[in-house]
């Protein structure tokens, strides 16, 4: 414990440095736990599509929604997310709606805005399209 307290003291700038980072992923984790917004996984994906009439809802460009996609998934890219909104969803408003990406990052915030808009079962998929097809699930082109 000695040689910590030695080492924190000579080193103030990277203790520092280490403390913030810690505090970040405390903060992070936190607010992925409080946040109305779940990550599901590919499994859980199956699933809610399966037994309570989930909709994947596919945010990519066009050109990759038509190289592969989730089957059954409903392709809504951001350019047509900026220019008319969920008004597209809207008779999917009760159903849980799954956000799919490329990586599950850009999700995030389309699952947010679709939270605030009156989605009441918003989720996004962990690791998006990626995860998708590393967990070798089946796509289609059309």
């Amino acid at each position: 414990m000695e040689q910590f307290i030695t080492f924190v003291s000579n080193n103030g700038m990277l203790s520092a440095a280490w403390g913030a980072l810690v505090v970040a992923i405390i903060v992070t984790t936190i607010k992925i736990q409080m946040s109305p917004v779940k990550q599901v996984s590919s499994q859980e994906l199956t699933f809610l599509m399966n037994r309570e009439q989930g909709v994947a809802l596919d945010i990519r460009s066009e050109k990759e929604f038509n190289t592969s996609h989730i089957l059954d998934a409903v392709g809504l890219s951001n350019e047509k997310i900026n220019k008319n909104g969920f008004a597209s969803l809207e008779k999917h408003k009760e159903n849980p709606i799954i956000v799919v990406c490329s990586a599950g990052i850009i999700a995030v915030k389309v699952a947010n805005d679709l939270y605030k808009k009156g989605f009441s079962r918003v989720s996004v998929l962990k690791g998006g399209m990626g995860a998708w097809t590393s967990a070798g699930l089946p796509v289609t082109k059309k």
